[in-house]
């Protein structure tokens, strides 16, 4: 396995876990909480599931 077969794994496997966190979250009616320009921004995961 080279480099570049691994880091497609690594990413796949992060954008599948991002997926399963806003699903999960959605269905508790929860917030995420990202950084953007250096503020805090929270959004609704229902918003993210679209």
């Amino acid at each position: 396995m080279d480099n570049k077969e691994l880091r497609e794994k690594i990413i796949s496997g992060l954008e599948l876990s991002f997926k399963r966190l806003v699903i999960s979250k959605s269905k508790e009616d929860k917030e995420l909480v990202f950084s953007k320009d250096g503020k805090i921004v929270k959004i609704k995961a229902r918003d993210l599931e679209k």
